[in-house]
């Protein structure tokens, strides 16, 4: 116990020490100048691309992930998130002009952009590449120092993270910690400028609340249950096959995918019918480099659990020792169902038919916020109640999971499923305090404000408020 202890204090002192060098070297002005970041970004580029093969053979290793799936997931997305902070960066930085009210004229006012200071990012375990290092970009756009822990559970992945990162950047500036609970425990406790964490509500709360105790500006990527509406003037051939791919990608695992299908009694039985000729047609093996394993044996039994064998309308079968479960689908799942209590994170797709649409808007509501929600109709009426009544953090119409790929939409969630957005130049912000300014000259001035107040001078204020 005595031994335990002590690496858990000395562990902790490491932390410290490292969050206070790389205060310092922020507070040095090292990390502000545009040329700095430039070049940074554009090395953590180079040696993602220098390192490509091995860091397709670290995810496969880890979970099955193979290098398609990677590069179309994680690699290609993550390296234009950098071309785009590169491209842009010199726009980012400059000053944003706002308007002036008539009693501040003839002054200019305007918001400064500034990094924020020493920055914690937790990624998670299911995109670990793009997870982890997506919102990093943001922070050394934004001109912070980086302290990233990447999820232990692929273990590869994260030490071929810490691997390139720890061997080619100054830590003082950005440096991956690795470890599990007891090391995440520890980094929580220092004081930082930014947390940005990606993972579970249960784990966000945890975050959170460590963060709140030194009143640092916290990001929380989360989940949800994400409904999928198909209504019965769905083009139905084309939207169950965009689902079908959103769902099984990765195994499920992925926080934005379709979580359960609301399907119109009228189209159901199509429904079904085409959704198992797209599985089919899919061919989901490791053979064909799209079938990713669940990624540890605890999460395979909670999935696994989640099957009602009843209510199996396709699929359902499993392979423990492969740590795979093959695409299913459950039909008459009812919202009492242990499927509809939490976020299934995996290839299990429940579906519940409706008859009329109020009630399908219903049920989403009365589950919490989701990270996302997605529509299949062509009716405009239609597409206007579900943009102003239910409530997400990002969606799409007619598709499944694709505006994630659009660098201008914000990606993040709403109450439960998160606070605060990335993504572009969203990730620049999230990393950034835009300082307000008013700039005002002295060649002008008038007597309105001091003292010596009256009635006509006061009605002039506010004539000019």
């Amino acid at each position: 116990m005595e031994t335990t202890e002590i690496k858990e204090t000395a562990f902790e002192q490491q932390v410290q020490k490292l969050v206070n060098d790389q205060r310092t070297y922020f507070k040095s002005n090292a990390t502000r100048p545009v040329e700095f970041r430039l070049e940074q970004l554009k090395k953590l580029k180079s040696l993602l691309l220098k390192h490509e093969d091995e860091l397709h053979e670290a995810i496969y290793k880890d979970f099955g992930k193979s290098k398609y799936e990677n590069q179309l997931t994680e690699f290609f997305p993550l390296i234009d998130e950098i071309d785009i902070a590169v491209k842009n960066l010199r726009k980012w930085m400059q000053h944003r002009s706002v308007k002036t009210n008539l009693l501040n004229f003839p002054a200019k006012s305007y918001l400064v952009p500034e990094p924020l200071g020493v920055t914690l990012v937790i990624g998670a375990w299911n995109f670990p590449y793009n997870l982890s290092l997506t919102p990093v970009v943001g922070s050394m756009a934004a001109g912070n120092t980086t302290i990233l822990k990447p999820s232990e559970l692929p273990e590869r992945t994260s030490k071929m993270m810490a691997k390139l990162i720890n061997e080619n950047f100054d830590p003082n500036y950005l440096r991956v910690v690795e470890g599990a609970i007891p090391e995440t425990t520890a980094l929580l406790k220092q004081r930082y400028d930014k947390v940005f964490f990606t993972g579970s509500p249960m784990v966000g709360k945890i975050v959170n609340k460590a963060a709140a105790e030194h009143l640092t500006d916290v990001t929380l990527e989360l989940g949800g249950k994400n409904p999928v509406i198909f209504h019965k003037d769905a083009a139905m051939k084309t939207g169950v096959k965009r689902m079908i791919w959103s769902k099984f990608v990765n195994s499920g695992q992925f926080c934005i995918a379709p979580d359960y299908a609301l399907v119109h009694k009228d189209v159901k039985d199509e429904f079904l019918e085409l959704a198992v000729k797209e599985i089919e047609k899919a061919h989901f093996s490791d053979e064909n480099n799209n079938f990713v394993q669940i990624i540890n044996h605890r999460n395979f039994d909670r999935v696994v659990n989640l099957i009602d064998p009843d209510k199996v309308h396709y699929g359902g079968t499993y392979n423990r020792e492969d740590r795979r479960i093959n695409p299913t689908i459950l039909t008459d799942v009812s919202l009492e169902d242990p499927i509809m209590q939490e976020e299934i994170f995996g290839p299990l797709l429940p579906v519940i038919v409706f008859e009329d649409i109020e009630e399908a808007f219903e049920i989403i509501k009365g589950i919490e916020k989701p990270l996302a929600a997605y529509l299949y109709s062509d009716s405009s009426a239609l597409k206007e109640r579900f943009l102003h009544e239910i409530p997400f953090g990002s969606g799409a119409i007619n598709d499944c999971v694709m505006q994630v790929s659009n660098p201008n939409i914000p990606f993040g969630g709403v109450g439960n499923s998160g606070m605060g957005r990335y993504h572009g130049k969203y990730s620049f912000e999230c990393f950034s305090h835009f300082k307000g300014v008013l700039d005002k000259p002295t060649a002008i001035e008038t007597n309105l404000k001091y003292y010596g107040y009256s009635e006509k001078q006061l009605n002039i204020i506010k004539a000019l408020s």
